[in-house]
């Protein structure tokens, strides 16, 4: 609880308390950025959400240092090594890694991630104003200002000079701030609790497709995934001999949206989906879903931005939401930073936009194309059959590999400034071993103080001129010399704090780039933007 709070000044002001506000909060203060979060909820939520991290996302976490005691570099990595997921609910979804890399999937509940990042928050100086709900939003050419409800009916204002929009699915910001946004409305009914159950007789009419087996878990079915003619059960044993259930009923779309739902209404749709009598008791966290889907048409208007649910919502099969969100997080944080501390290229903020709703556009349509995947039809059979081939010829290059790229976003490629950029640039650099003067050292360590980094290979690094262009960024940038790495072709690159290239030696030198990203001459004052606490 916050006493006395009447009027709080910062720079930036955070609406949404979870994991994507709290990343977007450390990724502002680790670089000097004053920042207050304000959230509605007292405490860390401890319903069950979401549990993935993919493998993008625990790539540019790892790089910025965030998933410190949570994931380390270089385990669990290798192009034959990774996680097994699936796709439509069908299994054998293998996502490999680049060698060097962390685990291809980080299972984390996003609870524990919610009071990891808030941690990280508070110890970087942000304030986090938790039980204040957010009740109006205006923005000015001068600036923001966010007005909240908070305990005892007292009221707090912040005032910034600019607001990200974090605040989830029914984004006040969003929708005060006049964000519009693209629907696709609800087809489907999905309900989700963690249960107790029973078998109590019958045989189940299941067509199977992805379960674990075993007669434990709900009415003899076992944990995993299960299609059935009427739809589709997710169960998973969570401890205590309770069960962690999703149905998915796919005759339509639930007319009240908003009518809590009930234990009993639950087993009534189990019982419906499996055929056969179950009994289901003593339900929490109950909770309806559904496959509605929504983009903002765009991720900024003016001051204010939006990131994770409150700009993308879809349809939660694969795991990606949370993995999305956090992606839109370190993307906005640096490039804000920069913004706020006077050192970014005029349309720096911009490509917030134009990098990360595509991502969420690619999401949602897969995301519906694998919910076409689960509708029971037996017309769907060989299709799924089809699909279940192509799973089975993972690893590189193979179809397989395909699709875990998709899901696991390893395979963005950001727009590149120019129709003659080279090959390299917008694509994510991996974590590479590199010699260098100190000593050996790979990407992820040169990464973690946040500052963009520029790497020049051999001596046809040092002699092409480009350290010498860069000059003008020198207390911007970290510019390391290595010896040339096999299979980068490439003289010199420019690598952004989330570890994507911003540029590549082939075409004009990096000063265009530099100063498209981080304004002309920024180097100069450059200094306190450096992020070594965040890392």
């Amino acid at each position: 609880m916050v006493r006395g709070v009447r009027g709080i000044r910062v720079q930036v002001v955070v609406c949404g308390g979870g994991p994507v506000g709290l990343l977007v909060a450390c990724e502002l203060a680790g670089r000097g950025v004053s920042v207050v979060v304000v959230e509605a909820e007292s405490g860390v939520c401890r319903r069950p959400k979401a549990t993935t991290l993919h493998a993008r996302t625990v790539q540019c976490l790892v790089r910025r240092g965030h998933l410190a005691g949570l994931a380390g570099a270089g385990v669990g990595g290798g192009a034959g090594s990774g996680g097994v997921f699936h796709f439509a609910g069908i299994p054998g979804l293998s996502i490999s890694v680049p060698a060097a890399e962390p685990a291809a999937v980080l299972k984390c509940a996003q609870e524990v991630l919610e009071r990891h990042f808030e941690g990280r928050a508070r110890a970087l100086g942000v304030r986090v104003l938790r039980g204040y709900r957010v009740v109006e939003v205006r923005q000015g050419p001068g600036g923001v200002r966010v007005s909240a409800q908070g305990p005892g009916g007292r009221r707090v204002v912040c005032a910034g000079e600019y607001l990200v929009g974090a605040d989830g699915a029914r984004s006040v910001v969003r929708e005060q701030a006049g964000f519009a946004s693209g629907t696709f409305p609800a087809t489907v009914s999905a309900m989700a609790g963690d249960v107790r159950v029973e078998e109590t007789g019958g045989t189940a009419g299941t067509a199977g497709a992805g379960g674990s087996g075993g007669s434990g878990g709900l009415g003899g079915l076992g944990a995993g995934w299960h299609r059935t003619p009427r739809g589709w059960i997710v169960a998973k044993e969570v401890g205590g001999g309770v069960v962690r259930l999703r149905t998915l009923n796919c005759q339509g779309a639930f007319a009240g949206r908003g009518v809590p739902l009930t234990v009993e209404e639950l087993r009534r749709e189990v019982c419906w989906i499996v055929g056969r009598e179950v009994a289901v008791r003593e339900g929490r966290w109950l909770s309806r879903f559904s496959d509605f889907s929504r983009l903002a048409r765009s991720y900024r208007r003016g001051r204010v931005f939006l990131a994770g649910d409150a700009a993308h919502v879809h349809f939660p099969i694969g795991g990606q939401g949370l993995s999305t969100g956090l992606l839109d997080a370190v993307d906005l944080g640096w490039k804000l930073a920069f913004a706020v501390r006077g050192m970014a290229g005029v349309g720096l903020l911009d490509t917030y936009d134009l990098e990360r709703r595509p991502a969420a556009q690619r999401v949602i349509d897969h995301t519906r194309a694998q919910l076409a995947l689960m509708r029971p039809g037996p017309e769907l059979d060989p299709l799924r059959a089809l699909f279940g081939e192509l799973l089975a010829r993972g690893g590189e290059g193979g179809e397989g590999g395909v699709l875990a790229s998709m899901v696991s976003a390893q395979d963005t490629v950001l727009p590149a400034r120019g129709v003659d950029s080279p090959e390299w640039e917008g694509r994510f650099l991996p974590n590479v071993q590199l010699v260098t003067g100190q000593g050996p050292t790979d990407v992820i360590g040169l990464l973690g103080e946040g500052r963009p980094l520029l790497l020049l290979f051999g001596e046809q690094g040092g002699s092409g001129g480009y350290e010498e262009q860069a000059r003008g960024w020198a207390g911007l940038l970290r510019v390391v010399h290595a010896e040339p790495v096999a299979g980068l072709a490439c003289e010199a690159l420019l690598v952004r704090p989330d570890g994507y290239i911003g540029w590549a030696s082939g075409g004009e030198g990096p000063a265009a780039a530099l100063t498209a990203y981080f304004g002309a001459g920024a180097g100069a004052e450059a200094g306190g933007v450096v992020a070594g606490a965040a890392g």
